[in-house]
C-alpha cells in the first residue's frame, strides 16, 4: 500500500479504552430518556420502525457500495465509507429530528433498536459489502477482521449502556430527571474534545489527506440524507415521521466507527480520516438541514 492507505494513525491503546469509555457514557445518556413504554407504540404500529430500519442497514449500505464503485477510491476510504455506512444511527440525530419537528420518538427508538440489532448487521455489513469491492476484500483479509470480536466491541460499548440507562430510568425516575440533560451536554462536550485532541495528534496527516476525502465525505453523507428521504416517501410515511428516517440515515454513529477502525484496523488512515470527517460533517449537515425543516410544520 502507498499513501494514505499505508498511513497509520496514532492512537494509544489507552486513547481507545478511554474512547469507549465516552461513547457508553454518550450511549448512557440518550437511554436514561427512555422507557418500555416508549416502544409500545411502536410494537403496536411497527411500519415506520421497519422502513428506518431498512433505510439505515440495507438502502444506505447499498447506495455507499454503489457510490465505491463509481469513484472507486483507495482501498482505505473505499472501506471507511463502507464502515461508517454499516454503523447505527448517531445520538445526536434524536435532538436534530426535534428541532426539525420531526417524530422524535420514532428517532429514539430507532437508534435504540439499532444500537441493539448494530451488534450482528455492523460486521456482517461491513463483511458482505467489504467483500464484493476485490480492493476492500484484500484489505479485509490483510486485517483478519473477526465479526464476532466487532459484535463483542459493539455489545459492550453500546448495549450494556443502553439497558442500564432504561434500567436507571424505570426505576429512579427522579434522579435521571435531574441528570438527564446536565448528563448530555457534558458527554457531548468531552466527546467533541477528545476528536478536537485526537486530531490535533495527527494534525499533519489530516491537513495532508482530508482534501481527498472531503468531498467523497460530503456526497455520502448527501447520499445518506437522500436515500433516508427517498425511502420513507416510497413507502408513503408521513412528512413527521419522514423527517425522522432522513435525519436518523443522515447521522451516523462515527464515534463507533473510530472505535472500530483503531481496534480492527490499525488506526488505517484513510478510514479513521472518512470517520473523523463524516463526524464534523454531519453535524454542519444535520443542522442545515433540521434549519431547513423546521421552517415549515410537518404533517403527521
Amino acid at each position: 500500500m502507498t499513501g494514505l492507505d499505508a498511513v497509520r494513525l496514532n492512537f494509544s491503546p489507552g486513547a481507545l479504552h478511554l474512547l469507549n469509555a465516552i461513547l457508553g457514557i454518550v450511549m448512557f445518556s440518550v437511554a436514561i430518556d427512555l422507557s418500555p413504554r416508549d416502544f409500545r407504540p411502536l410494537v403496536r404500529r411497527p411500519w415506520a420502525l421497519i422502513v428506518g430500519f431498512a433505510s439505515q442497514f440495507l438502502v444506505l449500505p447499498a447506495l455507499t457500495f454503489g457510490l465505491v464503485l463509481a469513484l472507486k477510491p483507495s482501498p482505505s476510504i473505499a472501506l471507511g465509507l463502507i464502515l461508517v455506512a454499516a454503523c447505527p444511527g448517531g445520538n445526536v440525530s434524536n435532538f436534530f429530528t426535534h428541532r426539525a419537528g420531526g417524530n422524535t420518538a420514532l428517532s429514539v427508538s430507532l437508534t435504540a433498536f439499532a444500537t441493539v440489532a448494530a451488534i450482528v448487521l455492523t460486521p456482517l455489513n461491513i463483511a458482505f459489502w467489504g467483500s464484493l469491492y476485490p480492493p476492500t476484500r484484500t484489505l479485509l483479509h490483510a486485517t483478519h477482521i473477526d465479526p464476532v470480536s466487532v459484535a463483542i466491541t459493539v455489545g459492550v460499548m453500546l448495549l450494556l449502556p443502553l439497558i442500564a440507562g432504561i434500567a436507571l430510568n424505570h426505576y429512579r425516575y427522579d434522579l435521571t430527571t435531574r441528570i438527564r440533560d446536565p448528563l448530555k451536554w457534558v458527554s457531548m462536550a468531552i466527546f467533541v474534545a477528545f476528536v478536537a485532541l485526537s486530531l490535533s495528534a495527527n494534525w499533519s496527516y489530516f491537513v495532508q489527506f482530508v482534501g481527498l476525502i472531503a468531498g467523497m465525505v460530503v456526497m455520502h453523507n448527501a447520499l445518506a440524507f437522500a436515500g433516508g428521504y427517498g425511502t420513507a416517501t416510497l413507502a408513503r410515511l408521513s412528512p413527521f415521521d419522514r423527517r425522522a428516517i432522513t435525519i436518523e440515515t443522515g447521522i451516523q454513529n462515527s464515534g463507533l466507527g473510530l472505535v472500530l477502525i483503531f481496534a480492527f484496523f490499525g488506526g488505517l488512515g484513510g478510514m479513521a480520516i472518512v470517520a473523523a470527517f463524516w463526524g464534523i460533517w454531519h453535524i454542519i449537515a444535520g443542522f442545515t438541514i433540521s434549519t431547513v425543516m423546521s421552517r415549515k410544520e410537518a404533517a403527521r
